[in-house]
């Protein structure tokens, strides 16, 4: 039978080491934190891609408001309508430009660009403000009137 240091646990019997008392505690102290942040960032990463699929959403919705109408003027306000009513209350739009060859059978440009609040992400340092951009085209029926 092989002799055993004095003072010794048997780890063959389920007896830590006296050595290694504490060493888990001191890991979790240096893991977690690490843990912590990774689960921030991903939480981060999957705000940021639902915030820039809705600022989409909205350009994708004004545009094809807009295609409807018949002249220019009435296009752009449609287009404002829309973007108002389908972003959420966390999405702040200020610019919604619409461009384009507003002619039969021509092509109608929504460009909208929404700010949004990260304050539940400023402690990682992404800033307090996030700028989200989308373009979206539509067709306009050859056989319509426009003017």
């Amino acid at each position: 039978m092989p002799t055993r240091e004095p003072g010794r646990g048997d780890p063959r019997r389920g007896e830590p080491l006296r050595g290694d008392r504490g060493s888990m505690s001191a890991e979790m102290v240096l893991v977690a934190p690490l843990l912590v942040l990774l689960v921030l960032l991903v939480v981060a990463g999957g705000r940021v891609a639902l915030l820039q699929g809705e600022v989409e959403a909205a350009a994708r919705d004004a545009v094809r408001a807009a295609s409807v109408e018949r002249s220019l003027p009435a296009a752009q306000a449609a287009a404002r309508r829309t973007v108002d009513a389908v972003t959420s209350d966390e999405v702040t739009c200020g610019e919604v430009r619409t461009g384009g060859a507003f002619v039969a059978g021509g092509q109608v440009d929504v460009d909208v660009t929404c700010s949004v609040p990260l304050l539940a992400l400023v402690g990682l340092g992404l800033g307090q403000q996030a700028t989200f951009s989308a373009t979206a085209s539509a067709p306009l029926e050859t056989l319509r009137r426009t003017g």
